[in-house]
């Protein structure tokens, strides 16, 4: 067992901050004090790199003054102070100054780790255009005629093509300064190529109008480009305002995603920090071949970069996790986020099947309406697609099939839907003909015994789908599926029937707490009038059912999530074994981080309040065991699905898409990883 396990450090998340030290022009010892602060403030936080300003040390916008021996020689003096505070210092520092070396200037920055200098790293481009003018001072890293530097007492590596190792905390990143990201082919590049996981950028970029702006941009995109973490910290207050302003822009990337950034035109120094899932950068790069296959283009240069390993322990008390885990990842807290999703997903599913009926030349479907969500959102699209065809709505064959556990809400929900949505509707009482197998099977239930079993449930579900596939038949139609990504993932679905077979399935790779927002999203958009609006929204009230066993004696109808567990965490377990690959304890460990706490973090938009509970990491635990033992035993199902879209870049389960795999998987050492690292409570 991990005593641990709530600590980031165990889980591949690295803590990195940003850093803008208020300055005073060419005042070493007042920056080196303002430095200093903030790398205390780092180490209490327990962070794990720490990346300040270009030239923090001496200022940015000092001109001639970088020529001074005297401010240079204060400058290394602060280096020393800096490397000697950083003894007793958790995290690495890497800080920007001058540096001499045989008879050049070099604009540098100086990595530095427990009474170490691990290495030091020149500028490669110089900026010498509109108000940069840095050729006057600096010579660029490219002209470096010595590997090594004597500073603070120290003979260290010196060079442009370094990899920082470190071991303990299990990270690599690579360092560069300002101009370096603007340029077509920033160092950072190859530095990714080579295995660098972090990329820190040490920048005094000046602000105009959009240029902000200009920076998301560049760090985003090299962030997701190269599949690594971008940290990039600018210069701030204090820096010379003779002809420039001075914003303090800091920022961390991951993957494209902005993780964390400061405010802007702050007095005072400030800090950012975030913690990166350096796991997810590598789990990325594994499913990326183009990453590897550049690498292999690109190989002379990879093969440059020189590998600086350090020892860098974890913390030995837990760090708690300082990061929003969204709830739903397949559902975004921002409303405005949501809203562009459920656009896209919805015409995702209109166009595929649209599609399908014209490359098919079929011009009708058939379809079994249960009065749930699934379906309900199927008949939406398919009448959609129909409208998009330029057909009538009359080419819809929609039937309910009421079998032994319909409810009256279901029921009479299913046929108010289908005549306000305008299609042909019609009715097949299914008991009948399941008395009839039953009995013909010698089912104990055909004489007369309550006997509520799987068999029971199959019959039923059973011919529901032949009724659908023969009316199909009889109509020249497709079938259309209802059953969702959800079903699929945790198996509940019988092997041939409707939620599992069909002619083609819109909702294939829709998640079951997607499909809830999508049906929102339809009866907010206008595409129906305010009566189906109504009905739908008495649909997703009504609780998720598979309605085949008799309501008990009290009322109380059989519920789909006491069996298989809330489809919140399901789908949650799902996303990021399936997406990313995790390891059941990083898995639990991100539940309990989004889930144990109601009111940490944001919740979708219009979600009922009676959904917004929080799970303890022991339901957490035991849900996700569950989940594991029914995905794999499962695998057969999804190895044999009709064709759908895939919506979301979530990922979907078809065989022939994102998902492949065999039939015969075993869970135990999924089961195995979770028992031995995650606790009980």
């Amino acid at each position: 067992m991990k005593s641990d396990f709530f600590s980031l450090y165990s889980h591949d998340f690295v803590r990195v901050a940003c850093c803008v030290p208020r300055t005073r022009v060419a005042d070493a010892p007042y920056n080196l004090a303002e430095t200093l602060k903030l790398a205390a403030a780092g180490d209490k936080a327990r962070t794990a790199v720490m990346v300040f300003p270009e030239l923090g040390l001496s200022s940015y916008a000092i001109e001639d003054l970088l020529l001074q021996d005297a401010l240079l020689d204060e400058v290394e003096d602060s280096v020393a102070k800096v490397v000697e505070a950083s003894k007793t210092l958790f995290p690495v520092l890497i800080v920007g100054a001058p540096l001499r070396l045989a008879g050049r200037l070099y604009n540098t920055a100086i990595v530095i780790h427990r009474g170490k200098i691990l290495g030091v790293v020149p500028k490669t481009y110089l900026p010498n255009y509109r108000e940069f003018y840095e050729k006057r001072h600096f010579v660029s890293g490219a002209n470096v005629i010595r590997q090594e530097v004597e500073i603070a007492g120290h003979t260290v590596p010196f060079g442009t093509e370094f990899l920082f190792e470190a071991k303990g905390i299990d990270l690599t990143f690579h360092v560069e300064i300002c101009e370096d990201i603007w340029v077509p082919v920033p160092p950072s590049s190859h530095a990714a190529l080579a295995g660098a996981e972090l990329l820190v950028n040490l920048s005094a970029s000046n602000i105009t109008i959009g240029k902000a702006e200009a920076r998301q941009l560049l760090c985003g995109s090299q962030s997701m480009r190269a599949i690594a973490a971008y940290a990039y910290s600018a210069a701030g207050p204090g820096e010379s305002t003779t002809d420039l302003a001075w914003d303090g822009q800091a920022a961390i990337y991951e993957v494209g995603d902005l993780l964390a950034e400061s405010s802007r035109f702050e007095k005072d120094s400030t800090i950012v920090q975030a913690d990166v899932d350096v796991g997810r950068i590598r789990q990325e790069r594994l499913r990326n071949n183009g990453f590897a296959d550049c690498a292999l283009q690109e190989r002379e240069r990879v093969a440059c970069f020189k590998r600086i390993a350090f020892s860098f322990d974890a913390p030995t008390e837990s760090v708690a996790l300082d990061r929003l885990v969204e709830r739903f990842p397949y559902v975004p807290s921002d409303p405005a986020k949501l809203r562009d999703n459920c656009y896209e997903a919805y015409n995702i599913q209109v166009q595929g099947l649209a599609q399908r009926f014209k490359s098919s030349g079929v011009q009708n479907a058939v379809i079994g309406v249960s009065g749930g969500l699934d379906s309900t959102h199927a008949l939406i699209v398919t009448c959609r697609a129909m409208d998009m065809l330029g057909l009538d709505r009359k080419n819809v064959k929609a039937f309910t099939l009421p079998g032994f556990g319909t409810s009256d809400k279901t029921y009479a929900n299913a046929w108010r839907l289908m005549k306000a949505l305008g299609v042909t509707a019609d009715e097949i009482d299914i008991k009948p003909a399941a008395k009839q197998m039953l009995a013909d099977i010698g089912h104990s239930f055909a004489k007369g015994e309550k006997l509520y079993d799987v068999t029971f449930e199959n019959v039923q579900a059973g011919l529901r789908t032949d009724y659908l596939f023969r009316l199909a038949n009889q109509h020249r139609g497709l079938v259309v599926g209802t059953g969702d990504l959800s079903e699929l993932g945790l198996g509940w679905c019988t092997y041939g029937v409707g939620d599992h077979m069909s002619h083609y399935n819109p909702n294939g790779s829709v998640s079951k707490t997607l499909i809830q927002h999508l049906i929102r999203f339809v009866a907010a958009s206008g595409d129906v009038d305010q009566e189906t609006a109504v009905i739908l929204h008495d649909i997703l009230n009504t609780e998720i059912s598979p309605e085949l066993i008799p309501a008990d004696a009290g009322g109380v109808i059989q519920s789909t999530e006491q069996f298989v567990g809330p489809y919140a965490l399901q789908d949650f377990n799902l996303y990021y074994l399936t997406r990313l690959g995790y390891r059941p304890s990083k898995i639990a460990f991100l539940a309990w981080n989004a889930w144990h706490d109601v009111e940490r973090g944001a919740w979708p938009a219009n979600l009922p309040e009676g959904t917004k509970r929080a799970f303890a990491l022991e339901e957490i635990r035991r849900w996700l065991e569950l989940f594991l033992r029914r995905f794999f035993s499962n695998q057969f199902k999804r190895s044999a699905l009709p064709n759908g879209p895939k919506i979301s870049s979530g990922g979907s389960l078809s065989p022939r898409g994102d998902w492949r795999a065999p039939s015969d998987g075993s869970p135990d050492v999924w089961l195995a990883e979770l028992k031995e690292s995650v606790p009980e409570r």
